[in-house]
């Protein structure tokens, strides 16, 4: 294993955060802020409670597990479509580098640069409403798995794009869309039957729901399902990062 070659590229990564601060930490902080006072005020005071937890505090893990998503798709797909773009990425590639090493590196920044915004988006929402962890070490799990999965993803859709639009189609038009309609701002089990049938084909669904579990033990599905569900996307997105560098797709032209 390159550590010194895994180190090199995961902290060129992180300190591109630092340099552009304003953009990756302040701005969807500030926006998770704008989420709790618009939905606070203006369904908090139409909902008050969801199954025994007032709706402030019921919307903090959705509001997270919806930043922890586009953010660590952002930053991985982001972290490596800028090299393709300018070719540096050439360089990284004919280095004595693996592939693995190049994946653990990327995706490592990206996954630690979006647990590190969830945590401060976490800490921001005990300024707005009282909260209480019921499961604190499954929380960090899924808060890691997931940050983790979805890096992996980005870091497809960046290896996939081939401009600045394309990678921002999925994560736009598919990814944020799902998030909304996937239980963050309230439970499926308030919506009609048959509604509920089609959300469990959502899988932000069982991400948010098990998060939910970790802080009030209540969710939507069974906290199984939700990590057996987060553990086979997982393993999904490492067969097609695995098949992206066994062919060189998009990569060796």
């Amino acid at each position: 294993m390159n550590l010194p070659a895994i180190r090199a590229i995961y902290f060129y990564e992180m300190h591109r955060t630092w340099r552009t601060l304003l953009q990756s930490v302040v701005s969807p902080v500030i926006s998770t802020a704008l989420y709790f006072v618009v939905f606070g005020a203006a369904i908090g005071s139409r909902i008050t409670e969801i199954d025994g937890v007032s709706y402030g505090t019921f919307i903090v893990p959705g509001l997270i597990m919806l930043s922890l998503l586009t953010q660590s798709i952002t930053n991985a797909a982001f972290g490596i479509y800028f090299p393709k773009f300018v070719g540096t990425i050439y360089e990284v590639l004919s280095a004595p580098v693996s592939y693995l090493e190049i994946v653990i590196a990327y995706v490592g920044a990206a996954a630690t640069k979006s647990i590190i915004l969830a945590l401060i988006i976490l800490a921001t929402a005990t300024l707005f409403v009282p909260l209480q962890i019921a499961h604190p070490v499954w929380m960090v799990v899924f808060m890691v798995l997931t940050a983790f999965t979805f890096s992996l993803f980005g870091f497809i859709i960046g290896i996939w794009a081939d401009s600045f639009e394309q990678l921002q189609i999925i994560p736009l038009l598919i990814v944020t869309p799902l998030a909304f309609l996937g239980g963050s701002f309230y439970s499926i089990s308030m919506l009609p039957p048959l509604w509920q049938t089609i959300s469990l084909f959502n899988p932000v669904v069982y991400l948010v729901s098990g998060f939910r579990w970790s802080f009030f033990g209540l969710s939507d599905v069974g906290v199984g399902i939700s990590l057996v569900m987060t553990l086979v996307f997982l393993g999904l997105c490492l067969a097609v990062v695995a098949w992206i560098f066994r062919t060189g797709y998009r990569l060796r032209t």
